[in-house]
């Protein structure tokens, strides 16, 4: 049996942000990880996701500028830069400067038969202060004739060996968008199925409409309200059957369809888990007497840079500085070909939560900056203001780089800038954050 002062199950972005910094407040911190230091981001996410669209990023561009020729896609020295980028799913480099920094790495999965105590193997851990870190995992749907191991998730398609003939994506969120994206400018022939009516749906329409636009300029197929109904693999691939008749047959099928909370183990913990078998926390990510959890388990939101935010407000207050979390400003991006990038809440949410609104949007063409890039660039930006506080409370861009540019809007909505000194904010010219004075000032 092992004494420790906290005890971190997970050692993604979330139980790094804890354990690490306790360790060097001089806290005994161990870190309990069942598959690699690092967690989902660096190795099957964030980070090979992004590697593989910049090439097709970088090619569009060139499209665009006059006088420019276009690339070539030389996917043999793509995928040996994304083996690269996610350090050939070694996490050995991550593990040693987890110890380094004071931190007991313990690899295995991990049970909690009880508050403060932890086992993992033949290993029991007893700790004062329990950190629930432990991710989420793809869900694949079990639609009839379904075979697991023959279906793609996000781990599969970002550490693909070999680009498929074709493909069925089934999805239209962040990973759908952006495989079917990076698949299509590899030479793919992608055909993505939404059961909605329109992509995006927990952002703005205009969003759905310009990410379906974005998406047919790369070349996908696009079939909204198309509810898979069941599957058939056979030597060729698999065939889609829609629930409205329609069968689609492509060599490779990616299952795009959201993530569940890893819970597993937890049932003597003593938390409580909500309707989505997410565990429940409280605006200090507090999930119990001496418990708390951080990132996509609490199912705040499946965002790495939330699970880091999570993790330094449990030792801010693990270490005495009261701290609560506010999620009203964190931003969210699909790093597509433009970039989509929100913040806050959308006129759905707003209304719901019985704020009087005021609304505006704007083409990117508005910005003279879109004219350097050349042509056949597309996008737009979009406000919205409560009326009565005189504040933004949402906004969306697409537009290239939209995720860096987004940070204005989010600050605006974080510090509840008025309305006034947005309008009196003078931005750099030529620059797509000029776009931003003029939304406020159209409303």
């Amino acid at each position: 049996m092992d004494e420790f002062d906290c005890v971190v199950i997970g050692a993604g972005p979330g139980g790094r942000a804890v354990a690490g910094p306790l360790a060097a407040a001089g806290w005994r911190v161990a870190a309990v990880e069942a598959e690699l230091v690092g967690g989902e981001c660096p190795f099957w996410a964030c980070i090979p996701s992004k590697t593989l669209l910049r090439p097709g990023d970088v090619r569009d561009d060139a499209r665009r500028a006059p006088g420019v020729g276009e690339p070539a896609l030389d996917w043999p020295a793509i995928r040996d830069y994304r083996d690269y980028m996610n350090s050939g799913l070694d996490d050995g480099a991550k593990a040693a400067a987890l110890e380094r920094a004071g931190v007991t790495l313990v690899r295995g999965a991990a049970t909690v038969p009880e508050p403060g105590r932890v086992v993992v193997g033949e290993r029991e851990l007893r700790c004062r202060e329990l950190v629930i870190a432990s991710g989420s995992r793809a869900v694949v749907p079990p639609l009839p004739g379904l075979e697991r191991d023959r279906v793609w998730t996000n781990r599969e398609v970002t550490a693909l060996r070999e680009v498929p003939s074709s493909a069925v994506v089934i999805g239209s969120g962040p990973v759908g968008i952006e495989s079917a994206q990076y698949l299509a400018d590899l030479g793919c022939a992608v055909t993505l199925m939404e059961r909605s009516p329109r992509l995006l749906k927990r952002e703005e329409p205009e969003v759905g409409e310009l990410v379906f636009d974005t998406l047919r300029a790369h070349g996908v197929e696009i079939r909204t309200r198309a509810a898979v109904a069941a599957v058939r693999h056979d030597d060729a691939g698999v065939q889609v059957r829609t629930e409205d008749g329609g069968l689609h047959h492509a060599a490779q099928l990616v299952a795009a369809t959201g993530r569940a909370p890893r819970v597993e183990g937890l049932e003597g913990a003593g938390v409580r888990l909500d309707d989505r078998g997410a565990v429940v926390v409280d605006e200090r990510c507090r999930a119990g007497e001496g418990i708390w959890a951080v990132g996509d388990v609490t199912g705040v939101a499946p965002f790495t840079h939330v699970a880091s935010y999570q993790g330094r407000v449990v030792v801010d207050n693990l270490l005495g500085r009261a701290a609560r979390a506010d999620y009203r400003a964190v931003p969210r991006v699909v790093f597509g070909a433009p970039e989509v990038a929100a913040v806050g809440l959308t006129a759905e949410q707003a209304r719901a939560a019985g704020i009087a609104t005021a609304q505006a949007h704007l083409p990117l063409r508005d910005a003279d900056r879109a004219e350097t890039y050349g042509t056949g660039l597309f996008g737009g930006v979009g406000v919205l203001a409560d009326r009565d506080r005189g504040v933004l409370v949402g906004a969306w861009a697409v537009g290239p780089q939209a995720g860096e540019w987004i940070h204005t809007a989010a600050l605006a909505v974080k510090a509840a800038v008025p309305l006034a000194q947005l309008r009196d904010f003078v931005p750099q010219f030529p620059t797509f954050n000029e776009l931003w004075a003029q939304a406020v000032r159209a409303l």
